[in-house]
């Protein structure tokens, strides 16, 4: 277990708590704190991990939240190299999601899967929580980097490469989303494109019924004085009086909407 002189309880609570966010508390020109919320990716699924490291003068402890202890982790050096391979791991995820996007993207172009909607917020979700956790990292740990460049034994271009490649997270995370909202948009319009067949095709049962419920319920009235009510050829007359105005009422619509046919029958 390390002692650390200058952490005082409001900063060990706000160390020891793992919902705190990216944060950078600066002690003096020789110690601070350093708090980056971080999101992992294990078993395809984002989880959220916080860090903290203290660094007095060139040394750098981290704290270990199983044994709520701080722990010796080396020089700026040491600190580095645990950020690099952090960035480097999430890096490499971030590609994988745009990966898997571009394969949802490709299944939407050839038919629409109900499992659309449900892969999309996963990955809505789980981009948009790596975004925001990566933009408050990023803006923390470039204050960390501005407070310690001034130092001889400071390897600024080493952070400054890490700090590119958080950079480099977040605007994938945002392309990534952005593409997703994209994709949103054209789902919809296939959903509509659907809805609006399905109702085209409604009206049409409803045209060719129109006639037929029109005659049913005319000669189906109780009352007195019912054309061909004695005809004993009545039912063929009623028939072909509702075949005739199938025609007046229906034929004109089919012609009018040729080309609305036409453009479904091909799709």
């Amino acid at each position: 277990m390390q002692s650390l002189s200058f952490l005082d309880d409001y900063l060990l609570e706000d160390i020891q708590n793992p919902e705190h966010p990216s944060d950078f508390v600066p002690q003096g020109n020789n110690h601070c704190i350093l708090i980056l919320r971080w999101p992992e990716i294990i078993d395809k699924s984002v989880h959220i991990r916080s860090f903290a490291f203290a660094v007095d003068d060139n040394t750098c402890y981290y704290f270990n939240r199983d044994t709520q202890q701080f722990e010796k982790l080396g020089s700026l050096v040491e600190l580095n190299r645990f950020l690099d391979e952090k960035t480097d791991a999430l890096l490499k995820e971030i590609k994988s999601y745009f990966y898997e996007i571009e394969r949802l993207e490709d299944g939407l172009y050839e038919k629409l899967d109900n499992r659309f909607i449900s892969r999309w917020l996963t990955y809505k979700k789980e981009l948009s929580l790596i975004h925001r956790l990566i933009f408050d990292a990023a803006l923390s740990f470039d204050l960390f980097i501005r407070h310690h460049k001034n130092r001889t034994t400071f390897e600024e271009l080493a952070y400054a490469d890490v700090h590119e490649h958080m950079e480099r997270i977040r605007d994938l995370a945002k392309a990534a989303l952005d593409k997703l909202d994209h994709l949103y948009d054209f789902y919809r319009a296939r959903v509509d494109e659907r809805m609006n067949r399905n109702v085209y095709y409604l009206t049409l049962i409803s045209g060719i019924f129109l006639p037929l419920t029109l005659i049913s319920g005319f000669f189906g009235m109780n009352t007195g004085g019912l054309p061909w009510a004695d005809d004993p050829n009545g039912t063929w007359k009623a028939v072909a009086l509702s075949l005739v105005l199938e025609v007046f009422i229906f034929l004109p619509f089919i012609f009018q909407n040729m080309k609305k046919m036409e453009k479904f029958r091909r799709e």
